[in-house]
């Protein structure tokens, strides 16, 4: 299968709604360009739980449970 777009003024293409669909690719998504022998391939944007790990940091002291009940109650009632 061949699809083509156009390069706009400011550098923009859209992306023809059968690769969207096919790489499950949804307004806001962010994809990657991939180079590779061939040129270049996109690819959804997407990071392994692996990646994320440290994103978060720890608590300077752990939760006890009746604290994140009270925190999830508080929410609730918010």
């Amino acid at each position: 299968m061949s699809l083509s777009s156009t390069l706009t003024s400011k550098g923009q293409v859209t992306i023809p709604a059968a690769v969207r669909a096919a790489l499950g690719l949804r307004q806001g998504d962010r994809i990657d360009f991939i180079a590779s022998e061939q040129g270049f391939v996109i690819a959804p944007a997407t990071a392994s739980i692996r990646q994320l790990k440290g994103i978060v940091p720890k608590p300077a002291t752990p939760a006890s449970l009746d604290d994140m009940e009270a925190a999830i109650a508080e929410g609730a009632s918010a």
